[in-house]
């Protein structure tokens, strides 16, 4: 059984061999175990190149020993950093040593949870920090690092501070209002502010939602008839054959994606199963697919070879943005209307054009969220309900029911920052980081 006066340690460095390896101690005994391998280490914040020994006396290796006394630590205990050779036997040697002096291996996300626990880091810095480990693209990177460094926190926490403000205003009047010293009708101070709180909340929540095609990817979904170019496009994008083409109508069944990194925006690239008819019914549900697909995509590439007139799709009002394209350019005939777009896979007429219209779509969705620093879609549905207690305050006539209703609100930030109620989230958050994190 684990225990949080266990001290720890791991490979917090990837794995070996490698050029150099980093391993991580933490907890009560961390001074004492390092000083069992290395003499005279200094019990304050210092770097220092020492050798490192086995219980015997026999050297394992010499390299950087780096302190971090508590509190002033990543997790709020005693840390130790070990920074030496990548081999793997030298790393094995040193855990080996490591447990002879009672020192277990850390868990996935062990180091991350104690310093939650500690309170060095909240619950949003700990999914940033999760997210910036994983973070693929510059656009990732950008999101997981307002996260991590406490942005979002800061927010959720601005916002909480001036509701309990607005509360207390509000019990004041309650309980003094025979006082002189009592600010005057709360209405005047506190519900414009309460108001304002509100359509800050909601900014965030549709930021939150939008962010989701940055965190995972901004999804791209070509759609058309059948032989309008949709797996040439597709192929010519990845620059590598993803997706059979042949001249036979339906060749496509299913939908087939592909991952690009462009500017840094990750953008996923999918070739859907051709609009048409039939009554083959591997084929409708491809097309059944490829509906789906569009209706869940950030951004509709609507294929329309220039030699056909093929029934165009209908879209409801709540649609994806929809990019009309001519395909098939070289074919020499003239468009019959004008398109966004008009491309030819064979010779790359317009390729550059098109990826530049499709980037023009990701950097517009970029700039409407990039200021807030969204975060995961574990806060939506927290915003989402601080929104609704706000809304019945604002609409409530009793004043009492109307402060019970922004305690409820800032409840909501507590339980995304991890001070409230989140007992069942930490195994599921923690188990998502690697070892030694």
């Amino acid at each position: 059984m684990t225990t949080a006066s266990d001290t720890i340690f791991a490979l917090s460095s990837g794995s070996v061999p490698s050029g150099v390896a980093v391993i991580r101690l933490s907890g009560p005994r961390a001074f004492d175990a390092a000083n069992a391998l290395v003499a005279g280490l200094p019990r304050r914040r210092d770097m220092v190149l020492r050798s490192i020994r086995s219980r015997n006396g026999s050297l394992i290796d010499r390299g950087l020993v780096l302190t971090f006394p508590s509190p002033a630590s990543f997790t709020g205990e005693d840390c130790i950093e070990f920074q030496v050779h990548g081999g793997r036997a030298v790393v094995q040697a040193i855990a080996d040593a490591l447990k002879g002096e009672g020192l277990r291996p850390a868990e996935a996300g062990e180091f991350t949870q104690r310093a939650f626990d500690n309170g060095k880091l909240d619950l949003v810095e700990v999914e940033g920090l999760g997210d910036l480990i994983s973070a693929d693209t510059e656009m990732q990177r950008r999101l997981a690092i307002e996260q991590s460094a406490g942005g979002l926190s800061r927010r959720y926490a601005d916002w909480a501070e001036r509701l309990t403000r607005c509360r207390a205003l509000i019990e004041a009047e309650l309980d003094f209002a025979d006082e002189d010293d009592v600010p005057g009708s709360v209405s005047d101070q506190v519900w414009s502010v309460v108001d304002q709180v509100r359509r800050e909340i909601d900014s965030q929540s549709d930021a939150t939602l939008r962010a989701s095609a940055f965190r995972d990817a901004f999804k791209v979904v070509i759609l058309g008839a059948p032989n309008a170019g949709k797996s040439s496009l597709l192929n010519a994008f990845a620059r590598r054959d993803v997706a059979i083409v042949t001249e036979i109508a339906g060749t496509t069944r299913d939908v087939l994606e592909v991952d690009l990194d462009w500017d840094g925006f990750l953008v996923r690239l999918s070739d859907t199963a051709g609009l048409r008819e039939s009554q083959d019914q591997v084929e409708q549900e491809g097309i059944r697919r490829a509906k789906r697909a569009a209706a869940e995509a950030d951004l509709v590439l609507l294929l329309r070879s220039v030699d056909s007139v093929p029934e165009q799709p209908a879209f409801g009002s709540d649609a994806p943005p929809i990019l009309r394209i001519w395909s098939k350019a070289d074919l020499d005939v003239p468009p019959q209307e004008e398109m966004d777009a008009v491309i030819s896979v064979e010779s790359g007429q317009g390729l550059d054009d098109l990826r530049q219209l499709i980037l023009e779509h990701v950097k517009r969705e970029w700039t409407a969220i990039s200021a807030l620093g969204a975060g995961r879609m574990r806060h939506q549905g927290h915003l989402q309900n601080a929104s609704l207690y706000l809304q019945d305050a604002l609409k409530e006539d009793q004043v009492d029911l109307r402060a019970e209703s922004l305690r409820l609100a800032a409840d909501c930030f507590g339980r995304i920052t991890g001070r409230v109620d989140v007992e069942d989230l930490l195994d599921v958050i923690f188990s998502e980081f690697c070892i030694g994190k």
